[in-house]
């Protein structure tokens, strides 16, 4: 059974029930690898001692996704991890987040061309391996690398992904899917 393996601390962290409602959006304050337990800055009030959550911790150099329950040890409340370990299946699981980003740069064998006007999208959902998100119409196509900047609690994050599909909506706006190939 696989521990917290990363550091956690001061990362942003996305809460869902277990419905994946979003509940919302907080940062590590201290996480103890061996018990397997996270204490983030603030629990969203909908939470309370015994209550099932799931979590995105925004780390580098992908996003880890966990279940647990909050525990209290005094005043204190933790989010206990069961298994202890990454989620092997995050494919099925989609977060919805409803936060801005900004494409600063395109990346092309691997360097990072500033765009003239920076391009401002709309997160639409994100996973462990993938962001999707709204941007002006046809911005992007398949296959293009592009450096985004998300900002969610206090924590600032810094992506590179891959566009592997899009959609048009109606000459407005564009959708698209991306893989993450860099997180910092």
């Amino acid at each position: 059974m696989k521990a917290l393996g990363s550091n956690y601390t001061d990362c942003a962290v996305l809460i869902y029930d277990e419905a994946g409602n979003h509940l919302g959006d907080t940062t590590v304050a201290n996480h103890d690898r061996i018990g397997v337990r996270v204490e983030v800055q603030e629990l969203p009030a909908a939470l309370h001692v015994g209550s099932i959550c799931k979590l995105l911790i925004l780390s580098s150099p992908a996003p880890c996704e966990y279940e647990g329950r909050i525990v209290s040890e005094g005043a204190r409340r933790y989010i206990a991890m069961y298994h202890g370990k990454e989620k092997e299946n995050r494919t099925t699981t989609r977060y919805k987040v409803s936060t801005p980003a900004i494409i600063e740069n395109l990346v092309y064998n691997g360097r990072a061309y500033p765009l003239h006007t920076p391009i401002p999208v709309s997160l639409v959902d994100i996973s462990k391996s993938g962001v999707r998100f709204q941007a002006p119409y046809h911005s992007f196509s398949d296959g293009d690398r592009f450096q985004m900047r998300m900002k969610i609690s206090s924590n600032e994050k810094y992506l590179i992904a891959d566009v592997v599909h899009h959609a048009d909506n109606e000459a407005l706006s564009s959708e698209y899917g991306c893989n993450f190939l860099v997180a910092r």
